[in-house]
């Protein structure tokens, strides 16, 4: 969460500062996602024109549903998704996928300079999994890419969830505040962190792995396109059906005033806004998360089903 968002870059790669510094912090990411990872699972690594995309695979082998293709907020990858991936993966395969660009496992040969790059990155990974139909997760960063995704393929989503996402406003001062701040608490004495995360609403800092983890994450320099809001029109723009969840106590958005612009302008949406969590959503509460992810999913396939609709994927474009 330390780089949450991203200044306006050139045409720059992402780089840690120096081989050692992405040495280390790629053993210790290795380390924790094999002990963490709760399901079995298999790595791939998926070629686009950025670079080569690490996907995880968990969930049941053979099965044809359209799988949750989960996107990290920034700072991270696919560690985040380990509270969540076993109740996601029950029914139905589960891609988690480390976006390029970000201190992952994933490797960037060439710039993501604009929003347009993100969403060809997410399509060209999906091309190369074979995916042509997907239920998307995005968490703050990656929400907002999902939506920018969706913008240009949109029929390639058959929901959207949102989980605080990046995109429904102008990044503050506050929220900038709330990243440096607990950013730098990540190496205070555990009882002090444990303390501030009930302080600042940031559960992150619970993680006695985190002191670890944050050592790379300073060392890193992401160069990826920063947050822009979504206008009122695109916002009607988008087709799948959407659900967003919020952090009561978000610190990007007054999270009341969002969810209602956000059911006033998205055609078909369904908001919930859950107290006590902050930007801290996923982490806060997962198995909240989990549960209405998979309850969304399902209610949207049945209603596909009962309306006879086929699931084919159109034309894209914007």
């Amino acid at each position: 969460m330390v780089h949450a968002y991203h200044k306006n870059m050139t045409a720059e790669l992402s780089r840690f500062r120096t081989d050692d510094d992405r040495a280390r912090h790629l053993a210790v990411l290795r380390d924790l996602i094999d002990r963490r990872w709760p399901v079995g699972r298999t790595e791939t690594d998926v070629p686009t024109g950025f670079g080569r995309t690490r996907v995880f695979r968990s969930g049941p082998a053979g099965s044809t549903a359209a799988p949750f293709v989960l996107l990290a907020g920034s700072g991270g990858g696919s560690l985040m998704w380990t509270p969540h991936v076993a109740g996601l993966a029950r029914e139905r395969p589960v891609l988690a996928l480390d976006l390029i660009g970000e201190p992952n496992l994933s490797t960037q040969t060439a710039p993501i300079s604009t929003p347009a790059d993100l969403s060809r990155w997410l399509t060209e990974t999906l091309d190369g999994l074979g995916v042509r139909r997907a239920h998307l997760v995005g968490c703050s960063y990656g929400g907002w890419v999902a939506l920018l995704h969706h913008f240009d393929d949109p029929g390639r989503a058959a929901s959207i969830t949102l989980l605080d996402a990046g995109g429904f406003g102008r990044v503050t001062r506050r929220f900038m505040a709330w990243i440096i701040v607990t950013g730098l608490l990540m190496f205070a004495p555990a009882p002090l962190r444990h303390r501030a995360a009930r302080w600042f609403h940031n559960s992150t800092l619970l993680d006695d792995a985190i002191p670890r983890l944050a050592k790379g994450t300073f060392t890193f320099r992401p160069r990826l396109p920063k947050v822009t809001p979504l206008s009122d029109e695109e916002l009607g723009r988008i087709q799948a059906p959407v659900l967003a969840i919020f952090g009561e106590r978000s610190q990007l958005y007054d999270a009341g005033a969002t969810a209602a612009r956000v059911r006033d302008r998205v055609p078909d949406v369904r908001t919930v806004v859950v107290p006590g969590a902050g930007h801290d959503l996923v982490l806060h509460s997962p198995d909240l998360v989990v549960e209405q992810t998979v309850a969304f999913a399902r209610a949207v396939e049945e209603s596909e089903r009962n309306a006879g609709g086929t699931g084919d994927v159109p034309e894209r474009g914007r």
